[in-house]
């Protein structure tokens, strides 16, 4: 008996040892690459005023404006995101114009919410709280990435009197319209990794994450910096963030908000080696949206923003431009 609880002991040992030297080689990892990054403005430092909004169910939602002329921008990122995102487009942006970024629910600074109160209808929800609160007398342009673009055209059906009223363009980036489970590999991951419970889950995101991030979200040629970045987001966000929220995917039909969509500039940007939320699905979109543009950008992986800033920044100016 002695010898077995011995060994039991040693194995114990074995694998905490191994776990602390995984860490140790994490960090090492995640140092040496944030020293070779040399970020002229550090990633995560730009910041404007901050507000706490009440949702509709009373979850506090976190955004922060950047002053500038009208029409206002606001932006929405998407699932496992925070505001954080858009951090070239706001940098290459201020000054142009009024700009709005929101953390969604349960993600950056804004309140957590439960499997019961993470759905679609309550992101486009939140955006109306978000346009009444912080653009009230404003026409907007509203600019999504992923499941920020979801909200959005969810929200162009649900509150499309608002839409029409004040939405005066929209760009949709690396998002989908609908029938996303068919062709998203990536999703088909998560769900594999879902069947864990949320510990293991919790741990499974931290061991060599940098690898798994570059995998699935990013495209083949993506920079060293691109990936570190969004690496160090997704991680952010908890695991109950893709728990709560992965329904939301299975069922996916937004077609009933593209008539609302119509009636403004509305661009859309895919890259062509998006794992999440494939390329077809930027094309199709852009078939179904009637009038809207197809931006392309080559080799660009699920975080275009990152990887192509100055495109994805491009595609927000264009839409700008018409609406002002």
């Amino acid at each position: 008996m002695r010898k077995h609880v011995t060994r039991a002991a040693a194995t114990a040992g074995a694998f905490a040892a191994a776990g602390v030297a995984a860490t140790v080689f994490k960090n090492l990892s995640a140092q040496r690459r944030l020293e070779r990054r040399g970020d002229e403005t550090p990633f995560g430092s730009v910041h404007g005023e901050s507000h706490y909004l009440a949702a509709h169910d009373d979850v506090p939602l976190h955004a922060e404006v950047d002053a500038g002329p009208e029409p206002t921008i606001v932006f929405l990122h998407g699932w496992m995101c925070d505001l954080d995102t858009w951090h070239y487009q706001r940098l290459a942006l201020r000054g142009l114009a009024r700009m709005v970024f929101c953390d969604l629910r349960s993600h950056g600074r804004s309140g957590v919410t439960s499997a019961s109160n993470s759905s679609l209808d309550d992101l486009a929800d939140d955006l109306l709280t978000v346009l009444e609160s912080l653009a009230a007398d404003s026409r907007v342009v509203l600019v999504g990435h992923s499941m920020g673009g979801m909200a959005i055209m969810r929200f162009a059906a649900r509150h499309r009197d608002v839409f029409e009223r004040q939405v005066a363009g929209a760009v949709l980036i690396g998002t989908s319209g609908g029938k996303l489970m068919r062709k998203s590999p990536a999703l088909r991951y998560i769900a594999a990794m879902m069947r864990a419970t949320t510990p293991v889950l919790d741990w499974g995101r931290e061991f060599n994450s940098f690898s798994v991030i570059k995998r699935w979200a990013l495209g083949p040629h993506a920079s060293e910096a691109a990936a570190d970045i969004s690496n160090e987001m997704i991680l952010r966000a908890p695991s109950r963030v893709i728990v709560n929220f992965y329904p939301n995917f299975l069922d996916l039909d937004l077609g009933e908000g593209f008539e609302a969509l119509a009636r403004v500039p509305t661009v859309v940007v895919g890259g062509t080696k998006d794992v999440l939320t494939p390329f077809s699905h930027s094309r199709w979109l852009a078939r179904h949206i009637d009038g809207a543009e197809l931006v392309t950008i080559e080799d660009a992986g699920h975080m275009m923003m990152f990887e192509d800033p100055a495109t994805v920044t491009e595609a927000i100016e264009t839409v700008l431009k018409e609406a002002s």
